[in-house]
């Protein structure tokens, strides 16, 4: 018998964080015990609308609890490839979607309920973040045990050797604050990390897309189309790529389907001061490395298994019959 996975998701919702939420909501064996929003695509407040939406669309049996974030989002000025990231989620991220717009009422922090929930089940929860650290590392200065108590924390973001996706070399969720990702990829938590060398090797196409079936009317299937399609188009005509990159979904995968993924042990800290570097995540791979071990990497996938993993879950919710 599967164990089945108690996991809080971290996320700056993002297309390929609303898909890759949606999927963990569906998935048997992951329990999503809380969505929290953090601001980095997106500010803290729009990730925690944008949040709210995909789980009034989804409705699934069991709610999460959400947390909410004011954070500001993250911008990188005169980037033509921070600007191309922007336009292919859309206005509020969540392209076609239009988000809902309930009032907030008394809304729980996202570090709060981190916290809270990590020290009433200590031991028990995966924490993945889809985001910057920003969070975490406050929830671990509000806790001294808050990374010691977790079951695990998997982050995505950083890159082995692959260079950066927003400058030269650092990736969105490293750099949007490399003060948090320093201090927790530094950290003795027990931590995976699925870098871009790893996450970019899974892409969506137009084919592959229509090969999922999905209709219209289902709840499922409306936010599908709402989500999938846009990014793609925008993949087209902007990039002139003919799919999208989706590591969120594999990053979720990687919690329920760890035989699709090889990993190994690897040294890990954050440039902070580089005028070029900063928030670049550097490794020491020297043949006798002088600094300790300190992360597990997630170095290769089984791409067709992650697609698989996606095609039944989306037939199991009855939206590609």
């Amino acid at each position: 018998m599967s164990v089945r996975h108690k996991v809080i998701i971290d996320a700056d919702p993002g297309i390929g964080d609303a898909v890759a939420i949606t999927l963990a909501l569906m998935d048997p064996q992951i329990e999503v015990v809380a969505l929290t929003s953090c601001a980095g695509l997106v500010s803290g407040d729009q990730a925690f609308r944008n949040l709210q939406t995909i789980i009034s669309m989804v409705d699934p049996p069991l709610w999460p609890r959400l947390g909410w974030s004011n954070g500001k989002s993250f911008r990188v000025e005169d980037s033509p490839v921070f600007s191309g990231i922007l336009s292919g989620h859309g206005e509020s991220g969540l392209g076609d979607c239009r988000p809902i717009a309930a009032p907030l009422h008394q809304p729980t922090d996202s570090v709060k309920l981190m916290v809270e929930l990590v020290r009433a089940h200590p031991g028990e929860l995966t924490l993945l973040t889809l985001g910057p650290l920003t969070n975490v590392l406050g929830a671990f200065e509000r806790s001294s045990e808050f990374l010691s108590e977790l079951k695990q924390l998997r982050i995505l973001g950083g890159s082995v050797s692959a260079g950066g996706d927003v400058t030269a070399c650092a990736e969105l969720n490293m750099l949007a604050d490399p003060v948090a990702a320093k201090a927790i990829l530094t950290s003795p938590a027990n931590k995976t990390l699925l870098p871009l060398d790893t996450s970019h090797q899974f892409e969506l196409s137009f084919d592959q897309y229509s090969q999922l079936g999905v209709d219209g009317f289902s709840r499922l299937g409306r936010l599908l189309n709402e989500l999938i399609p846009f990014a793609l188009r925008i993949s087209r005509t902007q990039l002139g790529r003919e799919g999208i990159l989706l590591p969120e979904v594999m990053a979720v995968a990687s919690i329920s389907h760890s035989e699709l993924f090889e990993q190994r042990p690897m040294v890990c800290d954050v440039e902070l001061t580089g005028e070029l570097t900063r928030g670049m995540t550097v490794f020491d791979r020297r043949p006798v490395p002088h600094w300790k071990q300190n992360i597990e990497v997630l170095t290769e996938v089984d791409t067709v298994g992650v697609l698989d993993y996606m095609l039944r879950l989306i037939a199991s919710s009855g939206v590609g019959e």
